[in-house]
Order: C-alpha cells, then structure tokens, then sequence
C-alpha cells in the first residue's frame, strides 16, 4: 500500500519494496527497503523522469527534508525523485545493536553485513527501478558514498542508466583501505591547520580540553567514555562548509566554573554526545572500511594501523610538547566499540568484519573503460573525505566521464550550493549530449 501526502510545493509518496537478502540467492531471505517519492506539486499528473538519490554514508537513510529546498528543489523541475533509504538504514529493515541479535551471534551478524555494501544496493535500485519506472532506465545522483555506489551502478549494471552524476564521491578502483587513510592523514591535517589559522584561539582551547582528557575519567549523559582520542575524532566536521566554524563555536564554551573547579559544561557534553554518538547510523561504523575491500586482504583497522605512521597525531606527545593538537577526519577505530554505548553490543561483529579475506570487487575497469551512459562529476579540491587524486585518476578510467573540479565547495557542496552545484552538473551533460 502507497500513501500520499503534502508539503509545501510538493506531493511526497511513501514507497516499499521486497528485495532479497542475497541477490545471488532470489528464493532465500528477503528484507524491505523503503523509499520517499518527491514530485513537485504543479508537475504530480506529468510524465516526467525519474531521478534516484543515493545519500552517502554508508550507512545514512535519505535526506528528511521539508518542501523543497536547495538540490531538491532543483531536481523537481524536471524530474520525479525518488529519496532511497538504502538497506540497513532508515526505514529499510534497519541494522544496528537493537536488530542485529535477531540474526544470532556475532559470527552471523557479520555474515549478514557483508551484503550491505554498494554491489548490493545496486542490485537493489535495479530491482526497484523495475517497479518503478516500468524498466526505462533513470538519472542516479550520488553524493559521497553514494557516487561510490553510483560507479559500482556504472560497473555492473549501466543499462539502468539514463545518465550519472556524481558529487564529491569518484572511489579509488583498485585502493586498499591502507591507501585510502595513507592519503587521508595529511589532508585531514591540513584542514586542522587551516582551522587553527582561521581561529588561533583554538590551539589552547583543544589542548586544555585534550589534557583534562588525559587526567580524568569522562562518562557523558548518554554513557559515551569521552576520551581524548574521541575527542580528536570531532575534527569529521573540518570537511563540511561550516565545519571550522561549529567546531570553534563548540571549543569556546567548554569549560565552566564550579564549587569543584572548572570542568566541562553541560552544553559542552550534549553538544558532543550528538556529534560522536552512532546511535543514529551505526552501519557507518561497522561496515565503514569494508567499502574498500575487493579482495583477499583485511582491512584490519585500517585506520588505526595507518594512523600509527603519522605520529603527529598523538596527542600526548603534542601536549607534552608545544604542538597543537591534530583533530582526525573520517575513519573508525576500534576504540569507538568501547566508548559508544550504542557499538560496545557490536564489538565483536566489528573485529570479525575487519578480520574478513573474502571481499568481492566492487568495480569493473573494463566496463567502466567502455562505459556509454554520460556521467558527470563534481570533484572539490582537497576533498577531506574523498582524495581528489584517487578521484581524478578513476575520471581518467571511465570513458566520457566530465569532471568540474571546483575549490568554491567543500565536500557537502551539494547540500550548501546545491541548486549552483547540480545546474552545473546537469548542464555538462547537455554539453556532453
């Protein structure tokens, strides 16, 4: 059943569909996906066509927006949408510490997360572009992750495609999660650098914060253990448009004077419980560097290895000295598993996820150097999460492929331009046609 209702300017349909656990199995487990249909209100009775969003992530449900702002707006001049929560997430037979016992023990629940990856979302969007559009094929726009899922799209099934646009998400081929945290590192602290440039008040406020860290045992509201090494992980916004700008806001009004002395403010503690808490996409976590795996190496936490060849990173050797402390970006560490309360059920699903050897490739270079549907691509230079270098060189693989390299936009272009953003992506195609 499909139902209907209003907001400002748009007619939104709620959308479900049965796909299989395992696409290579079609008659063995099933879960549900769920999907927001978007059409502009003065448009609902034309026959337009479609675009499928693919949010990025992993592990985030699509965009909860109200009437038609930024991108969508739009995107509904011409297109119907379709906002895919993609398995796992949102309303699509959601996983995380509540659902996953349902599956058994944490051997099974690994099992079963190995088939969250982007091979079988796209599997998924083919199904449901079947029900939806009747087989012709649609526009994909995917944003980070989601432009990992639409070149896996690309790689495995392109006769679904009318066209590609990818922003902010042009994945390494062949990089191992080693490669991809060896690049990241030194981005990320050029991003902390130029924090510290922009607010050099900042440097003694983290560092006073750090050490408090060091010297005593934090537990905030929500049970999260706040250790130092949490609190360099807040440096993920430095990668947004705004997010030197929060994290200042955030750093200025963390300590307050009590009977006891300062300590960290209630504001303080709420504020962060909501930036490190994964209560809300716990997927992210667990299956984070499983994206980057194609084949017989683990990816063994990745992250926390690699970070180990960057020893600036190291607070307490920053503190001891009189070196600013470097926030880090976008990666996971096992850690994360003790101090969440939200993870800490999922700790041992997460060790046998990163001990796997049996990953699967998730792109096919030869089909995408024969690639025939007009992709385009929006790559910002010096992209926190995504490396321009890896992204400019898979451009260079995939034939046709248009790029607009931009430095106007951080990583979230497509959220804070993103009318600017898509107008110029949708016009490259049109160049191209």
């Amino acid at each position: 059943m499909t139902l209907s209702y209003r907001q400002p300017g748009v007619l939104l349909t709620d959308r479900r569909f049965t796909v299989p656990l395992d696409h290579d199995r079609p008659e063995g487990e099933t879960i549900e996906l769920y999907a927001r249909e978007v059409v502009a209100t003065d448009k609902a009775h034309q026959d337009l066509p479609w675009l499928l969003y693919l949010q990025g992530g992993p592990g985030f449900g699509a965009d909860r927006s109200v009437g038609r702002p930024g991108w969508l707006g739009r995107a509904l001049k011409e297109y119907r949408v379709l906002l895919l929560d993609q398995r796992g997430t949102g309303h699509s037979t959601p996983a995380g510490r509540q659902t996953l016992p349902l599956r058994g023990g944490p051997a099974e629940q690994a099992d079963y997360l190995t088939h969250f990856r982007a091979d079988s979302i796209v599997r998924d969007c083919e199904a449901v572009r079947a029900e939806v559009t009747g087989g012709a094929p649609w526009t994909v726009l995917g944003q980070s992750f989601g432009g990992f899922c639409a070149t896996s799209y690309l790689s495995l099934a392109p006769e679904g495609l009318a066209t590609a646009v990818i922003t902010g998400g042009l994945p390494s081929l062949d990089a191992h999660a080693d490669d991809v945290y060896r690049a990241a590192f030194p981005r990320v602290e050029r991003k902390v650098t130029a924090h510290y440039a922009r607010y050099p008040q900042d440097v003694e406020r983290a560092r006073r914060i750090a050490d408090h860290l060091l010297t005593h045992d934090v537990v905030l509201p929500n049970g999260y253990r706040l250790t130092v090494e949490a609190f360099q992980s807040l440096g993920i916004v430095l990668g947004t448009g705004d997010g030197t700008h929060r994290l200042h806001y955030l750093l200025e009004d963390a300590f307050v004077r009590t009977p006891q002395g300062h300590t960290l403010s209630d504001a303080f503690q709420e504020q962060v419980q909501g930036m490190l808490s994964y209560a809300r996409h716990p997927l992210y976590a667990l299956i984070h560097e499983s994206i980057y795996g194609q084949d017989t190496r683990p990816t063994a936490w990745s992250a926390e290895r690699v970070r180990a060849e960057f020893p600036r990173f190291d607070a307490a050797k920053a503190l001891a000295g009189d070196e600013p402390l470097l926030f880090t970006g976008e990666s996971i560490h096992p850690w994360m598993f003790d101090c969440d309360p939200a993870l800490r059920p999922l700790r041992e699903t997460a060790e046998l996820l990163a001990a796997r050897t049996d990953w699967t490739p998730l792109y096919d270079p030869a089909r995408l150097a024969a690639n025939e549907v007009p992709v385009v691509a929006a790559v910002y230079h010096d992209d926190m999460y995504v490396d321009t270098a890896h992204s400019l060189r898979t451009a260079r693989a995939i034939r046709g492929l248009r790029t607009w390299i931009t430095d106007e936009f951080e990583h979230d272009g497509i959220r804070t331009g993103g009318p600017r953003v898509l107008d110029r992506l949708l016009a490259l195609v049109r160049d191209e046609a």
